[in-house]
């Protein structure tokens, strides 16, 4: 991961016309060589912060600076050639698979090596330039169409790929490669990568840096656990009620009834079989359904369900060997109250 800064971002907003802000950011700084994830419910921003980032979309209000460049307005053609952008659907030119590809590169008269890019692009998104070069556009399915896209801009050699959900809408076996393309991007080249997705298993995985949105604002780093309500009152303390009866317990923050909450995956423990008496107030049974190597902390992400929600918690892998915690276990969640933060 590299230490200089790429994007930084200062008191960021955004809206369309006379609508709510859909973006309200204090500060972002993203490093270049990392790769980064966004992570949030739909309508949450983040289609419409990678579009900042992609200099396709103006902003309302604060400052992005790209390069330590802050007047990026002047030099946006310029910035454009650096930073590419892949849509979660995306649309292929009607021309063959080779002269999609070769199209940017054509545009920028980098045609020295244009075939050898063409095949070398196609070959990192799993497709045979044999088969596939002088294949039409529509000779293709959904998912070798996403391939091609993203071969396209791969092609480039950008210094920057945003992937918005690239893997959303295509087989499983297609996503596996778009994913695998996008990370030997960032291994070999050093490319920026950053990438809007559901699979957090992936994010978790490669991610030097998770940033969950939620209605347009950062409300944390990391795979943050994210809970709606409804929340109610209940003996001076506020709860949300889970699908088995179990409960979560909040301190009130006077606006417990249209908010959601946030807890740290690190203030969350997993028990086994509890070694002693457990003081904190929430106490919370489940199954543990998966397990994850967390790139950016080297810890693992256990994820548990608990009623009708999922929570994550993160140990040491040590620690979850000497406590034998694995897919299937019936664990013990405890947490403070006072580690539910209000958004």
């Amino acid at each position: 991961m590299g230490s200089k800064i790429i994007y930084e971002i200062k008191n960021l907003t955004h809206s369309y016309g006379k609508g709510p802000q859909t973006l309200d950011i204090d500060y972002l700084k993203i490093c270049e060589g990392s790769v980064t994830g966004l992570v949030g419910p739909n309508g949450s921003g983040k289609s419409t912060l990678l579009r900042i980032l992609a200099f396709l979309e103006p902003y309302t209000g604060g400052s992005l600076s790209f390069e330590e460049c802050s007047d990026t307005s002047a030099d946006v053609v310029d910035i454009r050639k650096k930073v590419t952008y892949l849509l979660q659907n995306s649309y292929l030119l009607k021309r063959s698979v080779f002269e999609n590809i070769a199209y940017g590169l054509r545009l920028r008269n980098e045609t020295e090596d244009l075939t050898e890019r063409v095949h070398d692009s196609l070959e990192r998104v799993g497709l045979s330039p044999k088969k596939f070069a002088q294949r039409p556009w529509y000779r293709l399915s959904g998912g070798e169409v996403q391939r091609v896209a993203l071969a396209a801009r791969l092609a480039l050699h950008p210094k920057v790929l945003i992937l918005d959900e690239p893997t959303a809408n295509v087989d499983e076996s297609s996503a596996l490669l778009v994913k695998n393309a996008a990370v030997s991007a960032w291994k070999e080249w050093g490319t920026t990568v950053i990438v809007a997705t559901h699979d957090l298993a992936w994010l978790t995985e490669v991610s030097t840096d998770i940033i969950s949105l939620y209605r347009g604002r950062i409300v944390g780093h990391g795979t943050e656990n994210l809970v709606h309500g409804p929340w109610i009152r209940e003996n001076g303390s506020v709860v949300r009620e889970l699908s088995d009866g179990q409960k979560i317990h909040a301190l009130s923050s006077g606006r417990e009834d249209h908010s959601a909450v946030v807890i740290n995956p690190s203030d969350i423990s997993v028990h086994r079989i509890p070694s002693g008496p457990v003081t904190e107030m929430n106490i919370l049974k489940g199954t543990v359904t998966s397990m994850t190597l967390e790139r950016a902390t080297g810890c693992a992400l256990i994820s548990v369900q608990v009623g009708d929600i999922v929570l994550k918690s993160r140990m040491t892998v040590d620690k979850m060997k000497e406590d034998m915690i694995s897919p299937a276990s019936e664990v013990i969640l405890t947490f403070s109250p006072e580690n539910v933060r209000w958004i």
